[in-house]
């Protein structure tokens, strides 16, 4: 067992969900970056740079404790007409942005997992942490 990185996470560099280590991985865990195949052919584009983008303007234009729903992000990338094709996509970019420390997923106001999330969600941004004031001495 030794070397072995057994209970060891890490997200999927393409979709954000958590990858579990596998045994099958121990000679190459460190090179794993994909959660499936098709995350692997997939991989990220522009869109989902657009996608993570939109999220992050989205929140930017609000107050801080306010959210959004992934369907907004999805329609401000791909417009009226191709938005619900971009749902997925935008769940991915919320989950690569929980990686990055950046925003949170809430359901029904509370937070939640975003790799294991079923049903509707919501994205609020992580608010800025407050540094504390250093008093300087006279």
């Amino acid at each position: 067992m030794a070397g072995e990185d057994v209970g060891a996470t890490k997200p999927c560099a393409t979709c954000g969900r958590t990858i579990t280590w596998r045994k099958r991985w121990v000679s190459d865990w460190d090179a794993v970056r994909h959660c499936s195949d098709a995350c692997r052919r997939r991989g990220s584009g522009p869109r989902d740079r657009a996608l993570e983008d939109s999220i992050r303007s989205l929140l930017g234009a609000r107050a801080v404790d306010a959210t959004i729903c992934p369907s907004e992000a999805a329609r401000a990338v791909g417009g009226e007409e191709g938005w619900r094709d971009l749902m997925e996509p935008a769940r991915a970019a919320a989950r690569r942005l929980v990686v990055a420390g950046e925003v949170v997923v809430t359901q029904r106001g509370a937070v939640v997992d975003a790799s294991t999330a079923k049903g509707p969600i919501r994205i609020r941004a992580v608010p800025p942490t407050v540094q504390p004031e250093r008093h300087r001495r006279r």
